[in-house]
């Protein structure tokens, strides 16, 4: 029988594990985030696409701790926000 109180303590690691596995996959397969970026960077967009997979495996990586993950959300969010905002930009 599993113990339902570990659920909440298990569900940042498991985004933390998940975001940053994607965070390494713009590195190991870059090609398949070029669609996504392209149109929201359509100048260095390889160069954003690594950088996001950056920042993202970084994110990732912060949720796994305690000790790190309220500043891993506060960045996120501010992550959500660049990338609101540049989408936002784009349609114009």
């Amino acid at each position: 029988m599993s113990d339902v109180s570990s659920k909440p303590a298990a569900l940042p690691k498991i985004a933390g594990l998940t975001l940053a596995a994607t965070g390494v996959a713009h590195f190991v397969r870059p090609q398949l985030f070029e669609p996504i970026t392209k149109p929201l960077f359509p100048r260095n967009t390889q160069q954003r696409i690594y950088a996001h997979g950056g920042i993202e495996t970084a994110l990732g990586l912060g949720l796994l701790s305690a000790k790190t993950r309220k500043a891993a959300l506060l960045a996120g969010a501010g992550y959500l926000g660049y990338l609101g905002l540049s989408a936002a930009r784009s349609t114009r």
